[in-house]
């Protein structure tokens, strides 16, 4: 190999290694870094109506026990566990042969209490005249009075009697008290029954309108009665705006409820209180027992409404992350209207204002001072949801 070639291919060398080095040369801290976008919204005060769901039981609006007034065995059972029923349907037949005895045996009374008293008038039809023609003393005319009242009250006590007997034989019948829904039936035919026994025949369950029981917390209710309508709690739930009902699968029911009670007295246990909504039920879909969710609406008249997704707790704060002209974040503590996490947004009572411009998502990764891109999203986007 003579000298010129040696030098080529050392010179060749020298160059690779110097590409090689420079290639793996590592990233200093002040080199630039890409800057990531993010969705934003600048805030504006905003009316709409958010809607607050609580978990609530149904019961109906009655829920009579149905038990025997006499005692006797079962004879017949007319309805089905679940069926409609209306006021005065027959239920049961207990058959009761003494009751029926019973009415023989004063119908018989009567018969013979009014014997008496035909022949007690007759008596002192007899006397009277002889009396007065001074034949017989005076006493005798009494004493025939006497018998006859004394009979008068013999069939009047027969005729009670007999009403009395005809009433307990009017038990072995056993109707309906309400209109409603028959529930379980845990006596068949045969079954030994009385005024006694623990368990009722069935349970039939008013359900023209059924009543929603929900519990909410004290700040809740102060928030939820806080309004200028009225003056005592009863006026103000006169004024509560009317309250829908979502039904286990999800649906909404097709008919609007009203608040009717609040319990007067606070769990201090929970620091709940019960309240009641009734909803009319005319075609018996809802029946009592059902789980069901009541959602009671709330007007936000310019409020400062922020999507829940915009913001992150630390340390039981809530935080929402403000841009400023520069692009750069901060974490800004805020609080919302108790209560206010209805459906997906929250209420700001403090902390930003109209005109702020805030991250929308992924803010619990963002630093403050974070440079960042922004992408103004819509408020008609934002707040499509909302009505």
């Amino acid at each position: 190999m003579n000298k010129q070639s040696f030098l080529s291919i050392l010179a060749v060398s020298i160059f690779i290694a110097s590409c090689g080095n420079k290639s793996d040369k590592p990233a200093q801290a002040g080199d630039a870094q890409p800057v990531k976008e993010y969705k934003t919204l600048v805030l504006e005060s905003k009316s709409a109506t958010l809607n607050t769901d609580y978990p609530a039981s149904i019961q109906g609006q009655e829920n009579i026990e149905i038990r025997p007034r006499v005692e006797g065995y079962i004879e017949k059972i007319y309805v089905d566990e679940g069926a409609v029923v209306k006021t005065g349907q027959t239920l049961f037949k207990i058959s009761a042969p003494e009751y029926e005895q019973e009415v023989r045996t004063a119908a018989a009374s009567i018969k013979s209490a009014q014997a008496a008293v035909s022949t007690a008038k007759l008596a002192v039809q007899k006397v009277k005249p002889l009396v007065e023609k001074g034949i017989i003393s005076k006493y005798e005319l009494e004493s025939a009075q006497f018998n006859y009242e004394s009979a008068m009250a013999t069939l009047a006590q027969a005729n009670a009697s007999l009403v009395n007997a005809k009433t307990n034989l009017g038990y072995t019948t056993v109707t309906s008290p309400v209109n409603g829904v028959v529930g379980s039936i845990p006596f068949r035919l045969g079954s030994l029954v009385s005024s006694n026994t623990a368990e009722p025949l069935t349970t039939v369950s008013s359900i023209g309108n059924v009543y929603a029981y929900f519990a909410m917390n004290e700040k809740m209710l102060l928030n939820f009665t806080d309004t200028d309508s009225g003056v005592s709690l009863a006026q103000k739930i006169k004024k509560l705006p009317a309250v829908s009902l979502l039904l286990s699968d999800g649906s909404a029911y097709d008919k609007k409820g009203s608040i009717e009670t609040i319990n007067g007295l606070i769990n201090t246990e929970t620091g709940s209180v019960n309240i009641r909504a009734r909803f009319p039920n005319p075609q018996g879909i809802i029946r009592s027992g059902s789980s069901v969710t009541v959602r009671i609406p709330k007007a936000i008249n310019e409020g400062l409404l922020i999507p829940q997704s915009a913001t992150f707790e630390l340390q039981d704060k809530l935080f929402a992350v403000v841009v400023g002209k520069d692009g750069k974040t901060k974490n800004t503590n805020i609080t919302v209207l108790d209560n206010s996490a209805a459906g997906n947004y929250y209420v700001v009572t403090s902390g930003l204002k109209p005109g702020d411009q805030i991250v929308l998502e992924g803010v619990a990764a963002l630093k403050d001072g974070s440079q960042i891109k922004t992408h103004n999203v819509s408020a008609e986007t934002v707040y499509a949801d909302l009505k």
